[in-house]
């Protein structure tokens, strides 16, 4: 492992971009963070505070107080709302506009700024926190459209509320959108890992995945992370910096000299 010029690391990953049919992203809470989006933790504060995390988290507390639950999500989408998508999310919803059907961007996020930003077809692995979804098996009568007023609101028939479509403790990721990310890691000729410290699984499985099948896998952080040692290339600097320079700028203002494995 040899240090490298970061314009030489820079161009080079460019080159694998431009030349790249099939493009993969892989993004995590780094991205968001220019834009001054809270973390989970970060929003209890003040009369959330005295919540674990755990109980607002997790659908054992959300039977137990789904009012309770349910008003801590409209917090938070009231926190989420007051941001905005930054450089990152633009210059990835630019290249995809730019080059249509070649990129599969999957996020660890749940607050929509991808989508916000003009991305589409975002396979949110953690889910999304501005779709609602039904809490239990629905019945024939159950439709989203026709939902009785409360916190949470509910089907006026069986009773089934809604509740935060987002992945809680104990739940698994969404099957599908698993499964499609897993393909278009297996399938890119490029996977950028943009913003995430890769501890989560299994999140962060598709860049060992993408490497197993030959694909160059790139991170993206402005610190070490537990994917570094799979990566052909890392690019130390904040996401609004190295997403533009690596797939819209002819700079690299930012970034710190790269690591070339």
């Amino acid at each position: 492992m040899t240090a490298s010029p970061p314009e030489t690391t820079l161009d080079t990953v460019r080159t694998w971009v431009a030349q790249a049919e099939r493009l993969c992203v892989l993004t995590g809470a780094g991205v968001s963070a220019a834009s001054g989006v809270p973390t989970f933790r970060d929003a209890q504060t003040g009369y959330w505070a005295q919540f674990r995390a755990e109980d607002m988290a997790s659908a054992a507390g959300f039977r137990a107080n789904p009012g309770r639950v349910w008003q801590w999500y409209q917090h938070r989408k009231a926190l989420i709302a007051a941001v905005q998508p930054n450089a990152a999310h633009h210059a990835l919803a630019q290249w995809s506009l730019q080059h249509p059907g070649a990129m599969t961007l999957v996020t660890q996020n749940v607050d929509g700024l991808h989508q916000r930003a003009g991305s589409t077809d975002v396979l949110c692995l953690h889910g999304d926190l501005w779709q609602d979804r039904w809490l239990n098996p629905t019945c024939p009568q159950c439709n989203a459209d026709v939902l009785t007023d409360g916190e949470p609101p509910a089907c006026p028939c069986c009773g089934n509320l809604r509740r935060p479509g987002v992945v809680w403790f104990g739940e698994m990721l969404p099957g599908r959108v698993l499964a499609n990310a897993q393909a278009a890691a297996e399938a890119c000729d490029v996977l950028l890992v943009v913003g995430t410290a890769g501890v989560v699984y299994p999140a962060a499985g598709l860049a060992q995945l993408a490497r197993r099948c030959g694909r160059r896998v790139v991170v993206l952080n402005t610190a070490a992370t537990d994917l570094d040692s799979v990566a052909d290339a890392v690019l130390r600097g904040p996401a609004t910096s190295s997403l533009p320079a690596v797939l819209l700028s002819d700079e690299g203002e930012g970034l710190q000299p790269a690591v070339w494995y």
